[in-house]
């Protein structure tokens, strides 16, 4: 005898006595639902923990990814008994797929790992009993597999980027670029490729510059 023969009395009952016909309690369900949203939110944290602050190291964005896998999660698998499926899927897709925050532009890498955020949470809360637990599992560990190739690949090596204050405003006027990606590179010393100039306070003679090492 399993423990899921010792557990199949409670897990099974379901009270089904309440408002507009709507059960207190069914325990598969419930137990279902614990056990896919442990599923979930471990291969997520894997993905953001281990890949994803490992080369990027932005506390900020993780928080957001846990938290859209945590609702996006609840939405799908409390809705997936309205069948709506492949189109409701789709929806979530397009809807976070195009998410932008009004504060602040998305980098295109960390709009990558959102998309995958969210490719997992649905692939996990939608799943149903034509998909079997090992299709699932290899799912999972496919995607992650294949994001830390890339991120492992030099080939597929990315710049990375700060943002500095810099205070020699005289040198960011377009004739002086290449005295001032000079001088970022012998005080940084980074290898920088480019930068960007982003707002300038003339009142402090100091401007935000995005640089790409």
């Amino acid at each position: 005898m399993n423990i899921f023969n010792l557990i199949a009395p409670i897990i099974d009952d379901t009270v089904s006595s309440g408002f507009f016909d709507i059960p207190f309690w069914s325990g598969i369900d419930m137990l279902e639902m614990v056990v896919r949203f442990a599923q979930n939110l471990f291969f997520v944290f894997v993905l953001v923990k281990f890949l994803y602050l490992k080369y990027e190291n932005n506390t900020y964005y993780a928080f957001t990814y846990i938290a859209l896998s945590v609702v996006i999660f609840m939405i799908c698998f409390l809705l997936n008994t309205v069948k709506l499926e492949l189109g409701f899927a789709l929806g979530l897709f397009a809807i976070f797929g195009i998410l932008r925050y009004r504060t602040d532009a998305i980098p295109i890498k960390e709009m990558t790992y959102l998309f995958v955020v969210i490719g997992i949470t649905v692939i996990n809360s939608l799943s149903n009993k034509l998909i079997s637990h090992s299709e699932l599992l290899g799912a999972n560990l496919l995607i992650l597999w294949i994001i830390w190739i890339l991120e492992h690949n030099k080939l597929l090596k990315s710049e990375k980027r700060k943002v500095i204050l810099y205070e020699k405003i005289q040198l960011i006027k377009p004739e002086n670029q290449a005295l001032m990606l000079e001088d970022l590179k012998q005080r940084t010393g980074l290898n920088i490729t480019r930068y960007e100039v982003g707002s300038i306070n003339l009142l402090r003679d100091t401007a935000e510059v995005i640089i790409f090492y």
